[in-house]
């Protein structure tokens, strides 16, 4: 673990005065590890305010490049990252942020056993990619290794957030509430577009949720899906449980599991 050093004391004073937080709190924001899925509209947000937060380790992975219409919402990445790495430009900027921060670049489309790799290293998961194939496998790879996951979506003017703590023995998953289905239609910002601050103010919420669950402080939003809709500025929470027959989290044990990075 990171010592709270003069320059860190300065450096997350506004933390450490929280009583929720405390001195605590912000070392175990230093000795945690994240593993954070997508380096794009979601992903810039979550990267920057857990930098930004102190997380001691963060896993970046994303296999495109920057794009100029990228720009729009991607504020993780600049004009001088065009045609650059995500994930590396992504790195470069974490760096320039905060240089306590150690990341890891992962440039690669992950597969289930990548996957599994990278998510039994880490203490949480940041699901912030774009399509539903890649988030049940993300869901299936967390519910194997019991990791919290922090899922996002965002289209248009509408967000959602939801928390998947799999400590919690009645914690759902997100096939709890998503069922995976191939005739699912698939909405795309590339097709249909997204407003720019919405990303941020998803990507938020989900970098407010990481930092409560690796902290342990307020109720985190497990069993809970957060919905916000920008155009007419309206927030909404709907409560979900966990489906015994579901073909993922199903055969989970009802007792609590430990959750440690590896």
């Amino acid at each position: 673990m990171q010592p709270l050093d003069d320059a860190r004391l300065m450096r997350y004073a506004r933390h450490i005065l929280l009583d929720e937080l405390g001195i605590e709190g912000q070392e175990k924001l230093l000795a945690a590890s994240v593993l954070i899925v997508g380096a794009g509209g979601l992903g810039s947000p979550v990267a920057l305010y857990l930098a930004a937060a102190g997380v001691g380790h963060i896993v970046l992975v994303d296999d495109d490049v920057v794009e100029l219409g990228n720009l729009q919402r991607q504020i993780l990445h600049t004009t001088a990252t065009l045609g650059r790495p995500k994930a590396q430009s992504g790195l470069e900027a974490i760096r320039a942020l905060n240089p306590d921060v150690q990341v890891e670049a992962q440039v690669e489309r992950l597969d289930d056993t990548r996957l599994l790799e990278l998510v039994g290293r880490v203490d949480l998961v940041m699901d912030c990619t774009d399509n539903f194939a890649t988030r049940h496998a993300i869901n299936r790879a967390c519910v194997a290794k019991s990791r919290p996951l922090v899922s996002g979506a965002a289209i248009r003017f509408s967000g959602q957030v939801s928390v998947y703590d799999f400590r919690q023995p009645e914690s759902p998953c997100y096939h709890c509430l998503f069922p995976e289905s191939e005739s699912a239609r698939e909405l795309r910002c590339a097709t249909t577009g997204v407003l720019g601050p919405l990303l941020g103010m998803v990507g938020s919420v989900q970098a407010a949720e990481a930092i409560k669950l690796i902290v342990g402080m307020g109720e985190p939003l497990v069993g809970r899906l957060l919905s916000v809709d920008a155009l007419q500025m309206q927030w909404h929470t709907v409560r979900f449980k966990r489906d015994p027959a579901c073909l993922v989290c199903g055969h989970r044990p009802h007792a609590p599991v430990a959750c440690s990075g590896g």
